[in-house]
């Protein structure tokens, strides 16, 4: 079995890395202080990644993209979560799920997004419908040719930039042994459509500038063509394409505790108490020793779980391990980082305190730690009949 990284996939390193410290570090006291990407830098950004060819790298060559494999985009978004998830938004990543779009629907949304010419956001949670997809209450009703749409989600993460949105959304009910079960269709719904709005949402101590809104449908009517997949299709489309996004979870957060423990190696390397380095008591130096550990181990974790992607062999399972595994991680990471700084690791001279309050999300959002265990024992124990 072999470890290490292609030739080229060394170059995706070091070219997103590079980018990364150049063009997003510089940015990030900004906006943190102010909770803003301006139009202008957000532009900046995004055409750069254009000259790089980076732009929509995890789509297929044939609309447009670069044709990643799962690997390698992986290693990419490895890299980005070392940066502002506020800016490297604009590194332009589309959903993955808009290959679901049929020859019109190609024209209006996916070649636009792949092009970095329209931006989406996906839009699945709702405030009583968060891990519990089917208790979704935002619902779309058959009038002649058109749907009705009344309801509502929220935490939709880069809404205030949008164009367009990926939104899930109930279309019926079918009465099972176990209940009522919804049925779910995905529309594509435009900025500026009659009866849609975008509203700020919450005001986050997580990825500052990175913000998260509020839609609102009352009476919004959107026609079949505006379906993603099959009317009641959903599932089928959520399953097919938006598995992978915990695993973009796990690489960002391998990457983010990456950057978080060379801090901690640094400041233990150089910081002196009672006459020599902090990192020579065994207090310290055990919990380097500790962090590294779990970061090697969470990065193999991911990158195993891309690989098995790439082999066509199941990963469910697999990428549920990572995700869980990376984002505890980078809890404790963080957490141990702030505790070697000691009282500076809390003030804003230094990036710490943000590392640790933006770790925090990434135990809940594209399924919490809890979802992410239920999956992994499912998967072991109905094999055998549990």
């Amino acid at each position: 079995m072999h470890f290490g990284l292609s030739e080229e996939q060394e170059m995706i390193v070091s070219t997103v890395r590079s980018f990364v410290e150049n063009e997003i570090y510089p940015h990030e006291a900004e906006v943190e202080r102010t909770g803003e990407v301006p139009h202008a830098l957000a532009q900046k950004i995004k055409d750069k990644v254009l000259e790089l060819g980076f732009y929509a790298c995890n789509f297929p060559e044939e609309v447009g993209g670069a044709g990643l494999s799962h690997l390698d985009f992986t290693l990419v978004e490895r890299e980005l979560g070392r940066g502002s998830m506020a800016l490297t938004h604009f590194f332009g990543r589309p959903q993955n799920i808009l290959m679901a779009c049929n020859e019109e629907q190609r024209e209006r949304y996916l070649l636009p997004a792949v092009r970095g010419e329209r931006m989406d956001a996906l839009a699945m949670t709702e405030p009583d419908a968060g891990s519990d997809v089917r208790g979704m209450k935002c619902s779309a009703v058959r009038q002649g040719s058109d749907w009705v749409v009344n309801g509502s989600k929220h935490f939709i993460s880069g809404a205030d930039h949008a164009d367009f949105f990926i939104v899930f959304i109930a279309t019926g009910v079918d009465e099972t042994p176990k209940g009522p079960k919804k049925r779910i269709t995905t529309f594509l719904v435009d900025r500026g459509t009659p009866g849609f709005e975008v509203r700020d949402g919450y005001r986050s101590v997580s990825h500052r500038g990175y913000k998260n809104c509020i839609l609102e449908f009352d009476d919004c009517r959107l026609p079949d063509a505006q379906v993603l997949g099959e009317v009641d299709g959903g599932f089928a489309v959520m399953n097919e394409w938006l598995y992978a996004t915990r695993l973009t979870v796990a690489a960002f957060s391998v990457g983010r505790a990456r950057r978080c423990f060379d801090y901690a190696l640094s400041y233990a390397a150089e910081r002196k108490q009672f006459g020599q380095h902090i990192g020579k008591f065994q207090g310290v130096s055990f919990q380097i020793a500790d962090m590294i550990t779990d970061i090697d181990a969470s990065d193999l974790l991911t990158l195993s779980a891309a690989w098995r992607l790439d082999q066509d062999l199941p990963a469910n399972r697999e990428i549920a391990s990572a995700k869980v595994h990376a984002t505890e991680m980078l809890a404790k990471v963080t957490d141990t980082t702030l505790q070697i700084y000691g009282g500076m690791g809390l003030m804003d001279d230094f990036p710490i305190e943000r590392f640790w309050r933006d770790a925090r999300v990434e135990r809940i959002w594209d399924g919490t730690s809890e979802i992410q265990r239920h999956i992994i024992s499912r998967d072991l124990l109905r094999p055998l009949g549990a």
